[in-house]
Protein backbone atom coordinates (compact mmCIF):
# COMPACT_ATOMS: atom_id res chain seq x y z
CA UNK A 1 0.00 0.00 0.00
CA UNK A 2 2.82 2.38 0.91
CA UNK A 3 4.55 1.72 -2.39
CA UNK A 4 1.37 2.37 -4.36
CA UNK A 5 0.80 5.65 -2.51
CA UNK A 6 4.39 6.73 -3.13
CA UNK A 7 4.14 5.92 -6.83
CA UNK A 8 0.81 7.76 -7.11
CA UNK A 9 2.07 10.93 -5.41
CA UNK A 10 5.31 10.96 -7.39
CA UNK A 11 3.32 10.36 -10.56
CA UNK A 12 1.21 13.41 -9.70
CA UNK A 13 4.40 15.47 -9.33
CA UNK A 14 5.49 14.33 -12.78
CA UNK A 15 2.12 15.30 -14.26
CA UNK A 16 2.26 18.74 -12.61
CA UNK A 17 5.77 19.21 -14.01
CA UNK A 18 4.44 18.53 -17.49
CA UNK A 19 1.58 20.98 -16.90
CA UNK A 20 3.79 23.90 -15.81
CA UNK A 21 6.31 23.37 -18.63
CA UNK A 22 5.93 26.04 -21.36
CA UNK A 23 3.30 25.30 -23.98
CA UNK A 24 5.33 26.89 -26.77
CA UNK A 25 9.02 26.14 -27.17
CA UNK A 26 11.38 28.72 -28.68
CA UNK A 27 15.08 28.47 -29.43
CA UNK A 28 15.89 31.40 -27.11
CA UNK A 29 13.82 29.91 -24.32
CA UNK A 30 15.32 26.46 -24.86
CA UNK A 31 18.93 27.61 -24.56
CA UNK A 32 18.63 30.95 -22.74
CA UNK A 33 15.76 30.36 -20.32
CA UNK A 34 13.78 33.43 -21.40
CA UNK A 35 10.02 33.59 -20.83
CA UNK A 36 7.26 33.68 -23.44
CA UNK A 37 7.79 37.41 -24.03
CA UNK A 38 11.59 37.20 -23.92
CA UNK A 39 11.99 38.36 -20.30
CA UNK A 40 14.80 37.11 -18.06
CA UNK A 41 13.89 34.92 -15.06
CA UNK A 42 13.09 36.77 -11.83
CA UNK A 43 14.96 36.60 -8.52
CA UNK A 44 12.99 33.82 -6.83
CA UNK A 45 12.80 31.74 -9.98
CA UNK A 46 16.60 31.81 -10.04
CA UNK A 47 16.87 31.15 -6.30
CA UNK A 48 14.56 28.14 -6.29
CA UNK A 49 16.13 26.80 -9.46
CA UNK A 50 19.64 27.11 -7.99
CA UNK A 51 18.62 25.48 -4.74
CA UNK A 52 16.69 22.57 -6.20
CA UNK A 53 19.47 21.71 -8.64
CA UNK A 54 22.07 21.71 -5.87
CA UNK A 55 20.25 19.89 -3.09
CA UNK A 56 19.69 17.01 -5.46
CA UNK A 57 18.97 13.47 -4.33
CA UNK A 58 22.59 12.36 -4.27
CA UNK A 59 23.53 15.31 -2.06
CA UNK A 60 20.71 14.67 0.40
CA UNK A 61 21.76 11.04 0.73
CA UNK A 62 25.44 11.99 1.03
CA UNK A 63 24.67 14.41 3.85
CA UNK A 64 22.63 11.83 5.75
CA UNK A 65 25.19 9.05 5.23
CA UNK A 66 28.12 11.24 6.27
CA UNK A 67 26.10 12.35 9.30
CA UNK A 68 25.46 8.73 10.23
CA UNK A 69 29.13 7.75 10.10
CA UNK A 70 30.88 10.98 11.15
CA UNK A 71 28.23 12.87 13.10
CA UNK A 72 27.81 16.61 12.84
CA UNK A 73 31.33 16.91 11.38
CA UNK A 74 30.31 14.79 8.37
CA UNK A 75 27.15 16.76 7.71
CA UNK A 76 28.91 20.13 8.09
CA UNK A 77 31.67 18.93 5.77
CA UNK A 78 29.14 18.24 3.04
CA UNK A 79 27.30 21.49 3.76
CA UNK A 80 30.63 23.29 3.27
CA UNK A 81 30.41 22.48 -0.44
CA UNK A 82 27.42 24.84 -0.52
CA UNK A 83 29.82 27.68 0.11
CA UNK A 84 30.16 27.21 -3.65
CA UNK A 85 27.25 29.63 -4.01
CA UNK A 86 29.39 32.34 -2.42
CA UNK A 87 32.54 31.55 -4.39
CA UNK A 88 30.42 31.03 -7.51
CA UNK A 89 28.87 34.48 -7.09
CA UNK A 90 32.35 35.94 -6.69
CA UNK A 91 33.65 34.27 -9.87
CA UNK A 92 30.54 35.13 -11.90
CA UNK A 93 30.82 38.77 -10.78
CA UNK A 94 34.43 38.94 -11.97
CA UNK A 95 33.63 37.20 -15.26
CA UNK A 96 30.78 39.61 -15.99
CA UNK A 97 32.96 42.59 -15.04
CA UNK A 98 35.46 41.37 -17.63
CA UNK A 99 32.73 41.29 -20.27
CA UNK A 100 32.51 37.48 -20.42
CA UNK A 101 29.15 35.84 -21.09
CA UNK A 102 30.20 32.39 -19.83
CA UNK A 103 33.18 30.58 -18.37
CA UNK A 104 33.97 29.25 -21.84
CA UNK A 105 33.93 32.78 -23.22
CA UNK A 106 36.61 33.89 -20.72
CA UNK A 107 38.74 30.75 -21.18
CA UNK A 108 38.48 30.89 -24.97
CA UNK A 109 39.75 34.48 -25.06
CA UNK A 110 42.87 33.44 -23.12
CA UNK A 111 43.56 29.83 -24.03
CA UNK A 112 41.79 29.35 -27.35
CA UNK A 113 40.05 26.19 -28.48
CA UNK A 114 42.36 23.92 -26.48
CA UNK A 115 41.51 25.68 -23.24
CA UNK A 116 37.77 25.50 -23.75
CA UNK A 117 37.86 21.88 -24.88
CA UNK A 118 39.77 20.88 -21.73
CA UNK A 119 37.17 22.65 -19.60
CA UNK A 120 34.21 21.31 -21.58
CA UNK A 121 35.46 17.75 -21.10
CA UNK A 122 35.35 18.23 -17.33
CA UNK A 123 31.84 19.69 -17.31
CA UNK A 124 30.56 17.01 -19.70
CA UNK A 125 31.70 14.41 -17.18
CA UNK A 126 30.09 16.46 -14.41
CA UNK A 127 26.74 16.55 -16.22
CA UNK A 128 26.89 12.84 -16.94
CA UNK A 129 27.61 12.16 -13.27
CA UNK A 130 24.59 14.26 -12.26
CA UNK A 131 22.30 12.25 -14.50
CA UNK A 132 23.44 8.82 -13.39
CA UNK A 133 23.94 9.65 -9.70
CA UNK A 134 20.38 10.91 -9.32
CA UNK A 135 19.04 7.92 -11.20
CA UNK A 136 21.04 5.71 -8.82
CA UNK A 137 19.07 7.20 -5.93
CA UNK A 138 15.82 6.45 -7.78
CA UNK A 139 17.01 2.85 -8.20
CA UNK A 140 18.00 2.56 -4.53
CA UNK A 141 14.65 3.92 -3.38
CA UNK A 142 12.46 1.62 -5.45
CA UNK A 143 14.62 -1.40 -4.67
CA UNK A 144 14.17 -0.55 -0.98
CA UNK A 145 10.40 -0.03 -1.04
CA UNK A 146 9.58 -2.62 -3.69
CA UNK A 147 12.14 -5.33 -4.34
CA UNK A 148 13.37 -5.56 -7.90
CA UNK A 149 11.58 -2.51 -9.28
CA UNK A 150 14.62 -0.20 -9.32
CA UNK A 151 15.49 -0.76 -12.97
CA UNK A 152 11.93 -0.15 -14.12
CA UNK A 153 11.70 3.03 -12.03
CA UNK A 154 14.98 4.34 -13.46
CA UNK A 155 13.75 3.83 -17.03
CA UNK A 156 10.38 5.50 -16.34
CA UNK A 157 11.81 8.51 -14.47
CA UNK A 158 14.55 9.03 -17.08
CA UNK A 159 12.01 8.89 -19.92
CA UNK A 160 9.54 11.29 -18.30
CA UNK A 161 12.25 13.77 -17.23
CA UNK A 162 13.59 13.69 -20.78
CA UNK A 163 10.06 14.21 -22.13
CA UNK A 164 9.33 17.61 -20.58
CA UNK A 165 12.99 18.71 -20.64
CA UNK A 166 13.21 18.08 -24.37
CA UNK A 167 10.03 20.05 -24.92
CA UNK A 168 11.09 23.34 -23.33
CA UNK A 169 14.80 23.12 -22.50
CA UNK A 170 16.09 25.64 -19.96
CA UNK A 171 12.79 27.53 -19.81
CA UNK A 172 11.02 24.29 -18.84
CA UNK A 173 13.69 23.49 -16.26
CA UNK A 174 13.30 26.91 -14.61
CA UNK A 175 9.51 26.64 -14.43
CA UNK A 176 9.46 23.09 -13.13
CA UNK A 177 12.25 23.84 -10.65
CA UNK A 178 10.00 26.39 -8.95
CA UNK A 179 7.18 23.86 -8.64
CA UNK A 180 9.42 21.00 -7.57
CA UNK A 181 11.37 23.05 -5.03
CA UNK A 182 8.17 24.39 -3.49
CA UNK A 183 6.84 20.84 -3.14
CA UNK A 184 10.16 19.62 -1.75
CA UNK A 185 10.24 22.32 0.94
CA UNK A 186 6.71 21.48 2.08
CA UNK A 187 7.32 17.71 2.13
CA UNK A 188 10.68 17.99 3.84
CA UNK A 189 9.41 20.54 6.38
CA UNK A 190 6.74 18.05 7.48
CA UNK A 191 9.29 15.26 7.98
CA UNK A 192 11.79 17.58 9.67
CA UNK A 193 9.11 18.94 11.99
CA UNK A 194 8.36 15.39 13.11
CA UNK A 195 12.06 14.78 13.80
CA UNK A 196 12.42 17.95 15.91
CA UNK A 197 9.35 17.15 18.00
CA UNK A 198 10.18 13.48 18.45
CA UNK A 199 10.74 12.55 22.13
CA UNK A 200 13.98 10.79 21.16
CA UNK A 201 15.43 13.92 19.50
CA UNK A 202 17.93 16.16 21.30
CA UNK A 203 19.43 19.11 19.43
CA UNK A 204 22.45 19.25 21.71
CA UNK A 205 23.08 15.54 21.14
CA UNK A 206 22.85 15.96 17.37
CA UNK A 207 25.17 18.98 17.36
CA UNK A 208 27.84 17.09 19.31
CA UNK A 209 27.33 13.64 17.81
CA UNK A 210 30.50 11.78 16.75
CA UNK A 211 28.66 9.35 14.46
CA UNK A 212 29.24 5.63 14.16
CA UNK A 213 32.88 6.03 13.13
CA UNK A 214 33.88 9.17 15.06
CA UNK A 215 34.15 12.74 13.83
CA UNK A 216 37.79 12.80 12.69
CA UNK A 217 37.17 11.84 9.06
CA UNK A 218 34.32 14.35 8.91
CA UNK A 219 36.80 17.11 9.68
CA UNK A 220 39.15 15.70 7.03
CA UNK A 221 36.32 16.03 4.52
CA UNK A 222 35.75 19.59 5.74
CA UNK A 223 39.37 20.35 4.82
CA UNK A 224 38.83 18.75 1.39
CA UNK A 225 35.74 20.90 0.84
CA UNK A 226 37.71 24.01 1.79
CA UNK A 227 40.32 23.16 -0.86
CA UNK A 228 37.71 22.44 -3.55
CA UNK A 229 35.08 25.10 -2.83
CA UNK A 230 36.61 27.82 -5.01
CA UNK A 231 36.75 25.74 -8.18
CA UNK A 232 33.79 23.45 -7.51
CA UNK A 233 31.00 25.82 -8.64
CA UNK A 234 32.85 26.79 -11.81
CA UNK A 235 32.83 23.23 -13.12
CA UNK A 236 29.09 22.97 -12.49
CA UNK A 237 27.41 24.19 -15.67
CA UNK A 238 23.96 24.26 -14.05
CA UNK A 239 25.11 26.94 -11.60
CA UNK A 240 27.23 28.81 -14.14
CA UNK A 241 24.43 28.85 -16.73
CA UNK A 242 22.20 30.58 -14.19
CA UNK A 243 24.90 33.15 -13.50
CA UNK A 244 24.35 34.87 -16.84
CA UNK A 245 20.55 34.83 -17.31
CA UNK A 246 19.53 37.97 -15.37
CA UNK A 247 21.10 41.33 -14.49
CA UNK A 248 24.11 41.41 -12.16
CA UNK A 249 22.21 42.58 -9.06
CA UNK A 250 19.49 39.92 -9.37
CA UNK A 251 22.10 37.25 -10.06
CA UNK A 252 24.21 38.16 -7.03
CA UNK A 253 21.14 38.15 -4.75
CA UNK A 254 20.02 34.78 -6.13
CA UNK A 255 23.37 33.18 -5.26
CA UNK A 256 23.28 34.55 -1.70
CA UNK A 257 19.73 33.35 -1.02
CA UNK A 258 20.45 29.99 -2.62
CA UNK A 259 23.42 29.55 -0.27
CA UNK A 260 21.58 29.83 3.03
CA UNK A 261 18.47 27.96 1.90
CA UNK A 262 20.37 25.01 0.45
CA UNK A 263 22.85 24.83 3.34
CA UNK A 264 19.99 24.65 5.85
CA UNK A 265 18.27 21.92 3.84
CA UNK A 266 21.45 19.86 3.61
CA UNK A 267 22.16 20.20 7.34
CA UNK A 268 18.55 19.40 8.13
CA UNK A 269 18.64 16.23 6.04
CA UNK A 270 21.93 15.30 7.68
CA UNK A 271 20.13 15.37 11.03
CA UNK A 272 18.17 12.28 9.96
CA UNK A 273 21.43 10.39 9.45
CA UNK A 274 22.88 11.65 12.74
CA UNK A 275 19.70 10.68 14.60
CA UNK A 276 20.00 7.16 13.19
CA UNK A 277 23.52 6.89 14.59
CA UNK A 278 22.44 8.22 18.00
CA UNK A 279 19.69 5.62 18.21
CA UNK A 280 22.21 2.91 17.36
CA UNK A 281 20.32 1.86 14.25
CA UNK A 282 22.12 -0.53 11.91
CA UNK A 283 23.23 0.88 8.57
CA UNK A 284 21.06 -0.69 5.90
CA UNK A 285 20.71 0.14 2.20
CA UNK A 286 22.10 3.70 2.05
CA UNK A 287 20.05 4.45 5.22
CA UNK A 288 16.76 3.79 3.42
CA UNK A 289 16.21 0.51 5.22
CA UNK A 290 17.38 2.11 8.46
CA UNK A 291 14.82 4.90 8.23
CA UNK A 292 12.04 2.47 7.37
CA UNK A 293 12.53 0.86 10.77
CA UNK A 294 13.04 4.14 12.68
CA UNK A 295 10.14 6.31 11.57
CA UNK A 296 6.37 5.98 11.10
CA UNK A 297 5.41 5.00 7.54
CA UNK A 298 4.22 8.52 6.64
CA UNK A 299 7.52 10.12 7.73
CA UNK A 300 9.52 7.53 5.81
CA UNK A 301 7.31 8.19 2.77
CA UNK A 302 7.89 11.95 3.10
CA UNK A 303 11.66 11.43 3.17
CA UNK A 304 11.53 9.14 0.14
CA UNK A 305 9.27 11.51 -1.77
CA UNK A 306 11.56 14.47 -1.06
CA UNK A 307 14.47 12.46 -2.49
CA UNK A 308 12.50 11.56 -5.61
CA UNK A 309 11.38 15.15 -6.22
CA UNK A 310 14.94 16.42 -5.82
CA UNK A 311 16.19 13.76 -8.25
CA UNK A 312 13.62 14.81 -10.85
CA UNK A 313 14.42 18.51 -10.48
CA UNK A 314 18.13 17.94 -11.03
CA UNK A 315 17.64 15.72 -14.06
CA UNK A 316 15.84 18.37 -16.11
CA UNK A 317 18.42 21.05 -15.26
CA UNK A 318 21.32 18.73 -16.07
CA UNK A 319 19.77 17.87 -19.43
CA UNK A 320 19.15 21.54 -20.32
CA UNK A 321 22.77 22.38 -19.48
CA UNK A 322 23.92 19.37 -21.52
CA UNK A 323 22.04 20.65 -24.56
CA UNK A 324 23.60 24.10 -24.15
CA UNK A 325 27.08 22.56 -23.82
CA UNK A 326 26.72 20.40 -26.93
CA UNK A 327 25.03 23.05 -29.09
CA UNK A 328 26.39 26.44 -28.00
CA UNK A 329 29.85 25.54 -26.70
CA UNK A 330 30.97 22.41 -28.53
CA UNK A 331 28.82 23.17 -31.60
CA UNK A 332 28.31 19.50 -32.29
CA UNK A 333 24.67 20.05 -33.22
CA UNK A 334 22.75 22.92 -34.86
CA UNK A 335 21.31 25.65 -32.62
CA UNK A 336 17.78 24.45 -33.01
CA UNK A 337 15.17 22.69 -30.90
CA UNK A 338 15.99 19.38 -32.53
CA UNK A 339 19.72 19.90 -32.02
CA UNK A 340 19.20 20.53 -28.31
CA UNK A 341 16.82 17.61 -27.97
CA UNK A 342 19.28 15.24 -29.64
CA UNK A 343 21.93 16.21 -27.07
CA UNK A 344 19.49 15.55 -24.24
CA UNK A 345 18.68 12.10 -25.61
CA UNK A 346 22.37 11.17 -25.77
CA UNK A 347 23.05 12.27 -22.17
CA UNK A 348 19.92 10.52 -20.91
CA UNK A 349 20.85 7.24 -22.60
CA UNK A 350 24.46 7.43 -21.39
CA UNK A 351 23.48 8.36 -17.83
CA UNK A 352 20.86 5.62 -17.66
CA UNK A 353 23.34 3.04 -18.96
CA UNK A 354 25.88 4.07 -16.30
CA UNK A 355 23.19 3.88 -13.62
CA UNK A 356 22.28 0.32 -14.52
CA UNK A 357 25.95 -0.66 -14.59
CA UNK A 358 27.80 1.72 -12.29
CA UNK A 359 28.94 2.12 -8.70
CA UNK A 360 26.52 2.74 -5.85
CA UNK A 361 29.07 4.76 -3.86
CA UNK A 362 27.45 8.18 -3.95
CA UNK A 363 30.22 10.37 -2.52
CA UNK A 364 32.83 9.13 -5.00
CA UNK A 365 31.20 11.05 -7.87
CA UNK A 366 31.49 14.27 -5.84
CA UNK A 367 35.09 13.57 -4.88
CA UNK A 368 36.20 12.68 -8.40
CA UNK A 369 34.51 15.62 -10.15
CA UNK A 370 35.55 18.02 -7.37
CA UNK A 371 39.18 16.96 -7.78
CA UNK A 372 38.97 17.26 -11.56
CA UNK A 373 37.73 20.84 -11.19
CA UNK A 374 40.71 21.97 -9.12
CA UNK A 375 42.77 23.05 -12.12
CA UNK A 376 40.43 26.04 -12.22
CA UNK A 377 41.55 27.37 -8.82
CA UNK A 378 45.05 28.55 -9.83
CA UNK A 379 43.81 29.62 -13.27
CA UNK A 380 41.03 31.79 -11.84
CA UNK A 381 43.02 33.18 -8.91
CA UNK A 382 46.01 34.15 -11.05
CA UNK A 383 44.24 34.93 -14.33
CA UNK A 384 40.90 36.38 -13.23
CA UNK A 385 41.53 37.85 -9.78
CA UNK A 386 45.18 38.90 -10.16
CA UNK A 387 44.68 39.69 -13.88
CA UNK A 388 47.86 37.98 -15.09
CA UNK A 389 48.27 36.46 -18.54
CA UNK A 390 48.79 32.68 -18.32
CA UNK A 391 50.56 30.60 -20.96
CA UNK A 392 48.63 27.70 -22.46
CA UNK A 393 51.24 25.18 -21.32
CA UNK A 394 50.77 26.24 -17.69
CA UNK A 395 47.00 25.93 -18.00
CA UNK A 396 47.36 22.43 -19.42
CA UNK A 397 49.80 21.37 -16.68
CA UNK A 398 47.27 22.46 -14.06
CA UNK A 399 44.53 20.64 -15.98
CA UNK A 400 46.63 17.51 -16.33
CA UNK A 401 47.48 17.47 -12.62
CA UNK A 402 43.78 17.67 -11.74
CA UNK A 403 42.86 14.89 -14.18
CA UNK A 404 45.58 12.63 -12.79
CA UNK A 405 44.46 13.47 -9.26
CA UNK A 406 40.85 12.60 -10.06
CA UNK A 407 41.94 9.33 -11.64
CA UNK A 408 44.18 8.55 -8.67
CA UNK A 409 41.25 8.79 -6.29
CA UNK A 410 38.93 6.86 -8.59
CA UNK A 411 41.50 4.06 -9.05
CA UNK A 412 42.88 4.19 -5.48
CA UNK A 413 42.38 0.44 -5.05
CA UNK A 414 44.60 -0.52 -8.00
CA UNK A 415 48.08 -1.95 -7.42
CA UNK A 416 49.73 1.11 -8.97
CA UNK A 417 47.87 3.61 -6.80
CA UNK A 418 48.41 1.54 -3.67
CA UNK A 419 52.14 2.03 -4.23
CA UNK A 420 51.83 5.78 -4.87
CA UNK A 421 49.17 7.00 -2.46
CA UNK A 422 49.92 7.37 1.25
CA UNK A 423 48.47 4.79 3.59
CA UNK A 424 45.31 5.79 5.35
CA UNK A 425 41.57 6.15 4.90
CA UNK A 426 40.34 7.08 1.41
CA UNK A 427 39.36 10.57 2.64
CA UNK A 428 42.88 11.16 3.98
CA UNK A 429 44.19 10.06 0.58
CA UNK A 430 41.75 12.46 -1.09
CA UNK A 431 43.04 15.33 1.06
CA UNK A 432 46.65 14.50 0.09
CA UNK A 433 45.69 14.33 -3.59
CA UNK A 434 44.00 17.75 -3.40
CA UNK A 435 47.08 19.31 -1.82
CA UNK A 436 49.36 17.93 -4.53
CA UNK A 437 46.99 19.02 -7.34
CA UNK A 438 46.80 22.58 -5.99
CA UNK A 439 50.55 22.89 -5.40
CA UNK A 440 51.40 21.63 -8.89
CA UNK A 441 48.74 23.84 -10.43
CA UNK A 442 49.82 27.03 -8.67
CA UNK A 443 53.52 26.40 -9.35
CA UNK A 444 52.85 25.86 -13.07
CA UNK A 445 50.47 28.80 -13.41
CA UNK A 446 52.69 31.28 -11.57
CA UNK A 447 55.71 30.07 -13.56
CA UNK A 448 53.81 30.49 -16.81
CA UNK A 449 52.17 33.85 -16.06
CA UNK A 450 53.13 37.47 -16.45
CA UNK A 451 51.57 40.80 -15.68
CA UNK A 452 49.19 42.16 -18.28
CA UNK A 453 50.70 45.25 -19.90
CA UNK A 454 48.62 48.40 -19.35
CA UNK A 455 48.73 51.63 -21.30
CA UNK A 456 50.35 54.62 -19.67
Amino acid sequence: MQTLTLVAVFGAVLVLSLVVAPRRATVEGFFGGTGDSGQAPGLWTLVLSQVTTWIFARSLMNSAILGYFYGIAGTLAYAAYYGSFLTGAYVVGHLRANGATSVQDWLGARFGTTGTLAYNLVIALRLLSEVFANLIVVSLIFNAVSDGSGTTAVLIVAALALGYSAWGGLSAALRTDVLQMSLFLVIFAVAFGFLLTSPDFSLSAVLTAPGQSGGYLGWVLMAVAALQVFSYPVHDPVMMDRGFLADAKTTRASFLHAFWISALCIIGFGFFGIQASLQGADYEGQLLGTWAGMFPPWVFAALILSLLVSALSTLDSALSSASRLVVEELRLAPRSLNGGRAAMIVFTLAGTALTLWGSQTLFDAVAVSGTASMFLTPVLVVGLVLNRQIDLWAYMVAWGAAMIGAYAYFARGSDTMLMILPEGHKYEQLFAICIVVLVLGFVAVFAGSRRVATDG
